[in-house]
């Protein structure tokens, strides 16, 4: 008895052990009695209860969410449906906190009638656990709801996982690539070398990639590779991240092309261009810049609209870059001006070659919106370094060649020399000092008087713009005109005239020594403006002179230019009793049909056929022009006769009004109000007798 005690004893002691090293609870619950024996080995905070018949019977300490389940699964193994009884839940401490415990159990004795009597079982603390195993839940929710595409890999880039996200981004389904060997399809072998080599030395690697997804389209992404390591530090995975960056790549692409593309056609634009110009100086590389633009284009917008001229452009941007000529060399400029780059060459020959290429590829029609336009081309051409040390003088070179182009005819190449760029600057100083004289009142105006050829008296005069400055003198009309037409300053010294010329001839007319008209020239500028009626009513209402003293002058050129549009404004000066004359008739492309339909008053007949009239041929051509006056009933002033020769023959063809040096060359108003007045004392001397 002694012996089977002791091994008893030493057995309890053994499973006391156990138990307390193992870290588990042992309990044992008599079900008649409700007693709960505990063996506290490491719950001292869990409360003990008394005896009770609540069931569970630590009901009030587990948590409510948790207490339905527990006494389901404690159910259903007294019930016999189960083996054993198993659930994990929390349990209420007594410092009012929870903890999670694993409890299982199972009866051990049944009374008479077979019911559960006795039942023992085991509480773990598994707190650490749960805390393990929610943070592996949140990791596992992290991957598998994170944006970013994860590839876990082994050491040997075997692939042992992926998230969702992967197979969103490359088309892969999980299934396809688990334990398949990582690579990028697009890179060579040493590319995945060289990241595991990095990965070994630095324990990470980045950067950027572009791959093929599985239906064959591209992706692009930002590729991160990390290590994992074990307690000895040592590598165990490898884990990738893919962050999808197409949708930035092709923003940024289009930014790019935004920032260096031209909206409109396509091809680069300025910026690239001066870039690329710069590098070749920089480099100083020899090369040609061809630099071109459309001649009359203006004429194209005005006429037929800004849209269609947009789309001409566009067609000629692309037949240019479709030629391999031109191909990579071509940019927009601005407007309708366009450049070309010849990189390493300064041949004339090659470079004359893509002159004539290029105006042959202009020159033929372009089919437009149901027109079929001809345009042609000024072409300017420098070269480097020859023409220009930096990229700013060889584009201004350039520009100044293609506007001599322009000048002498049009649709041709001209390459630039030192005297286009004196006549460029000659050209920017008569610019300046037109802004200035505006400014400062420098233009007057001179007057030549028309003369009746029967009787001799003065009928009316012509207005001249003079340019006189402090410093320069009398600068020639020949020499700014020219430039104010092509800088539009021509429309302010029109104004200027129109209202210096309305002043002097009221005051004539008030001081009784006048009772013509005064004609004053309208620039084509000027007579294209839409509010040109306008301002001769402002001007002729401020300076109080009535309508029929005035008449304006307009060329063959400035009224064939639009037609339609010059007969409107015409009838519109005409209803204001304002008279109208055709200066330098048939100098220009009149058409005798829309001869007829000009609301005129008045011909002119230029200078060149008056002196041509010491030959038959020329006096005939006059003679025609004043008899197609008269039939018009129209009047007939012949401009520039200087010699009593021309007086008899315009006598004879019957020529109304004479203007010219053979009565007197312009003169200042101070000197024209002394003609006036001789002319006026003459009439009256004339009257006594």
């Amino acid at each position: 008895m002694r012996k089977y005690h002791k091994a008893l004893a030493k057995s309890e002691e053994r499973l006391r052990l156990s138990i307390w090293g193992s870290g588990d609870e042992l309990w044992d619950w008599d079900l008649e009695s409700g007693e709960v024996y505990r063996s506290s080995s490491w719950l001292e905070p869990l409360a003990t209860d008394a005896a009770v018949k609540d069931f569970p019977p630590n009901k009030q300490r587990i948590h409510p969410q948790d207490l339905d389940r527990v006494s389901h699964a404690l159910s259903q193994h007294l019930a016999g449906n189960s083996p054993f009884f198993e659930a994990s839940y929390r349990l209420l401490t007594t410092q009012d906190n929870y903890l999670w415990v694993l409890d299982r159990g199972k009866v051990v004795a049944y009374n008479d009638a077979g019911k559960a009597r006795r039942m023992t079982g085991t509480l773990k603390n598994i707190s650490q656990l749960k805390q393990a195993e929610a943070r592996m839940q949140l990791f596992s929710r992290c991957l598998e709801n994170i944006s970013d595409a994860v590839v876990i890999c082994d050491t040997k880039f075997t692939i042992i996982e992926v998230n969702p996200a992967y197979s969103s981004l490359t088309g892969k389904k999980r299934d396809q690539v688990l334990l398949s060997r990582f690579n990028l399809s697009l890179y060579p072998p040493r590319f995945m070398q060289d990241i595991e080599k990095n990965l070994v030395q630095q324990s990470r690697w980045s950067g950027e990639i572009r791959e093929l997804k599985s239906n064959g389209d591209y992706y692009q992404a930002e590729l991160t590779f990390d290590v994992i390591k074990d307690e000895q530090g040592v590598i165990t995975q490898y884990v990738a991240v893919f962050s999808d960056i197409s949708d930035r790549k092709r923003r940024e692409a289009e930014l790019s092309r935004l920032a260096n593309s031209d909206t409109l056609t396509g091809l680069p634009n300025r910026a690239v261009f001066m870039t690329k110009l710069a590098s070749l100086v920089s480099n100083t590389t020899e090369h040609a810049l061809l630099v071109f633009d459309l001649d009359n284009f203006k004429k194209i917008n005005d006429s037929l609209g800004h849209e269609l001229g947009d789309t001409l452009l566009c067609k000629l941007a692309e037949r240019l870059h479709n030629n391999k000529v031109f191909r990579q060399k071509l940019y927009r400029l601005g407007g309708d001006e366009f450049a070309i780059l010849l990189d390493n060459t300064n041949d004339i020959h090659a470079i004359t070659s893509v002159a004539k290429v290029l105006l042959d590829q202009i020159n033929k029609p372009f089919a437009v919106d149901q027109h079929e336009l001809v345009v042609t081309s000024s072409i300017g051409i420098v070269l480097f370094p020859e023409d220009g040390k930096d990229p700013q003088a060889l584009l201004r070179n350039a520009d100044t060649a293609m506007y001599h182009a322009k000048n002498a005819g049009a649709n041709r190449y001209l390459f630039f020399n030192d005297t286009m760029n004196k006549q460029a600057v000659k050209r920017l100083q008569i610019e300046n000092l037109i802004r200035h004289g505006l400014k400062e009142d420098y233009f007057t105006v001179y007057y030549q008087p028309k003369m009746d050829l029967l009787t001799g008296k003065v009928v009316g005069m012509e207005a001249l713009v003079r340019f006189i400055t402090p410093k320069g003198g009398l600068i020639s009309p020949g020499s700014f005109i020219p430039v104010a037409e092509e800088t539009g300053q021509i429309v302010d010294i029109g104004t200027v005239v129109l209202r210096k010329a309305c002043l002097d001839v009221k005051r004539w007319l008030d001081q009784g020594l006048f009772h013509g008209r005064v004609a004053v020239n309208l620039s084509a500028k000027q007579f294209m403006l839409p509010f040109l009626c306008d301002q001769i009513d402002d001007i002729l209402q401020q300076t109080n002179l009535a309508s029929y003293h005035l008449e304006l002058e307009i060329t063959e050129g400035t009224v064939m230019q639009s037609p339609k549009l010059a007969i409107d404004t015409m009838k519109k000066l005409r209803a204001r009793g304002i008279h109208l004359a055709m200066d330098d008739f048939g100098t220009g492309y009149s058409s005798l049909a829309y001869l007829k339909q000009f609301p005129l008053n008045t011909l002119k007949i230029d200078k060149a056929f008056i002196d041509d009239m010491s030959s038959a041929r020329g006096r005939n051509m006059v003679d025609t022009i004043v008899t197609i006056a008269h039939n018009l009933s129209l009047s007939v002033v012949a401009e520039g006769v200087e010699t009593h020769e021309q007086l008899e023959q315009l006598r004879k063809l019957r020529c109304e009004i004479i203007q010219g040096y053979y009565y007197s060359k312009p003169l200042s108003a101070e000197d024209f109000a002394v003609f006036l007045t001789a002319q006026k004392k003459q009439r009256q001397a004339v009257v006594s007798i």
